[in-house]
């Protein structure tokens, strides 16, 4: 079941606005001319900023999501008819063969259930073309990021045009081993509607993403940082062997 920041209509209407800054995703654009891709899976796609990104570009494009609000937001933009949207996860793509395949942003860590870890990694792998490449990230759990995700530093009031102002905030409800939950607050300031969505992630070590990788036959070629987070994530490239 998707979080309800993905899924509960009123929230997925101002994702895009509350988070407008997605100069992260560029480094992706690169590395998808880097790697030469043609055609591409995204997988956890949300609203489609990515994959309508690559889109642009001429590249041929599947956006895939369990949340299907945030499919729905997605479809509606402008130019959405270019991608191909798939409704669900990496575990029931259908037959495709693709040069690369993206898991931006929180997507890997959203994925805590170690069979669905699997089943995705098993997923992905048999999208791709012999060759082709998985890349995505994870945040390093040594820089221990979610100490600093708090409603002081979080907080945030947006003024929305045909929405009004509203007000969020995040804070973390729980840490247990590798798994950090946390609770998004919204404050609607038109009719005073509170929601909450409640989300956890799974924050694997560089070493235990390496052993789940060779597990399911990929070759890791290479293990970045995010170049706009230095010291706070890794970005993994892991090849189908050709």
């Amino acid at each position: 079941m998707p979080d309800a920041i993905f899924e509960h209509p009123r929230l997925v209407s101002v994702y895009d606005a509350l988070d407008p800054d997605r100069s992260d995703l560029d480094v992706y654009v690169d590395i998808a001319r880097e790697l030469g891709a043609g055609r591409v899976v995204d997988v956890g796609c949300g609203t489609g900023t990515f994959a309508l990104l690559l889109a642009d570009r001429g590249l041929q494009v599947i956006g895939v999501d369990p949340a299907r609000a945030s499919l729905d937001v997605a479809r509606a933009k402008p130019g959405a008819e270019r991608v191909h949207w798939i409704h669900g996860d990496a575990t029931a793509l259908p037959a495709m063969q693709v040069d690369l395949a993206t898991m931006t942003g929180n997507v890997a860590q959203a994925i805590i259930d170690p069979q669905d870890w699997e089943g995705t990694l098993r997923g992905v792998y048999d999208a791709l073309l012999p060759g082709g490449c998985l890349v995505f990230e994870t945040r390093d759990p040594a820089y221990r990021g979610w100490e600093e995700w708090n409603p002081a530093a979080s907080y945030a009031i947006t003024e929305i045009q045909g929405v009004g102002a509203v007000e969020n905030w995040f804070e973390v409800t729980d840490v247990r081993g590798a798994l950090v939950s946390f609770r998004g607050t919204w404050v609607f300031a038109s009719d005073g509607q509170v929601l909450t969505s409640d989300s956890t992630l799974r924050f694997r070590t560089r070493e235990e993403v390496e052993t789940a990788l060779t597990a399911h036959r990929y070759v890791v070629e290479d293990v970045r940082e995010a170049p706009d987070r230095p010291g706070r994530e890794f970005v993994f490239f892991a090849r189908r062997p050709g």
